[in-house]
């Protein structure tokens, strides 16, 4: 595995209808690096963001989708998502407050 390191680990933030409703229950999505793990995100999340305290974390990997051009095929990259629960004496993430 790469030497990833906490800054390295979120990649950026998904704004989505149904990922701002979840942030009413304080969860979050990120994009993150193909090869973190729950608690490389856990600690890259902490780090980060000052004041976080992460409850759990769940993760969703999703293939490249199919791509043609002409008669050629590709696939796109593939991604990994992340959805971090906060606990309820946590601070709230500043980058998704003017949403």
């Amino acid at each position: 595995m790469a030497n990833v390191q906490y800054y390295d680990v979120i990649l950026k933030p998904i704004v989505t209808e149904k990922s701002m409703a979840a942030m009413g229950e304080k969860k979050y999505t990120f994009l993150v690096h193909p090869e973190a793990n729950k608690s490389m995100i856990k600690e890259a999340v902490e780090k980060m963001f000052e004041g976080t305290k992460v409850k759990n974390v769940n993760t969703m990997n999703q293939d490249g989708k199919t791509k043609r051009r002409g008669m050629t095929f590709g696939k796109t990259a593939k991604t990994k998502k992340a959805i971090v629960t906060l606990t309820e004496d946590s601070k709230e993430i500043e980058i998704f407050e003017g949403l």
